[in-house]
């Protein structure tokens, strides 16, 4: 059974920061499609609405969505809001990679 991911105080602080500046509701997916440098790639965006079978972990204004042929490759993973000398993103600290680029949107497990 896939543990849900955690998502950091960081990435919801993140997201209630959109909301405001948008007047709505910030919704951000984070998925894994096939791809990349690695096998696996990480997709992350605003989404517009939920889909009827995502996962959806929530906090005020703030959430994250995880559809399920998502959801095992996320097991036990964290979301969070990362800002670096070269910007600032929203990106996973997944346990279930055994390797990824150098640029971390991109996995193998």
């Amino acid at each position: 059974m896939a543990l849900p991911p955690k998502v950091t105080e960081r990435a919801f602080e993140r997201l209630s920061q959109i909301a405001r500046e948008a007047g709505r509701p910030a919704l951000l997916r984070v998925a894994v499609d096939g791809g990349g440098c690695s096998g696996f790639q990480y997709r992350i965006e605003l989404a517009d609405a939920p889909a009827e079978d995502d996962l959806r972990i929530a906090r005020g204004d703030a959430m994250v969505l995880i559809d399920p042929v998502s959801l095992p490759f996320l097991s036990g993973a964290t979301i969070d809001f990362t800002r670096e000398l070269i910007g600032a993103r929203f990106a996973v600290d997944n346990p279930n990679a055994s390797s990824s680029c150098g640029c971390g949107t991109s996995f193998s497990i």
